[in-house]
């Protein structure tokens, strides 16, 4: 995984983490489920290029 990746993921689950604090913290249910959203998809991207990485 290249340095590149691992910050775009790292900032997708930092920011899902900032709008699912900023949902709950305003009761915006959409906004919350958004955040969680963002950091399961950053946690699958990093999981495929740590994969990646076991087979190069």
């Amino acid at each position: 995984m290249s340095f590149i990746d691992k910050a775009k993921n790292a900032a997708e689950a930092a920011i899902g983490k900032a709008k699912e604090v900023v949902g709950d913290a305003t009761d915006n249910k959409d906004l919350e489920a958004e955040g969680k959203k963002d950091q399961g998809s950053a946690g699958v991207k990093k999981v495929g290029e740590n994969i990646k990485d076991t087979f190069k």
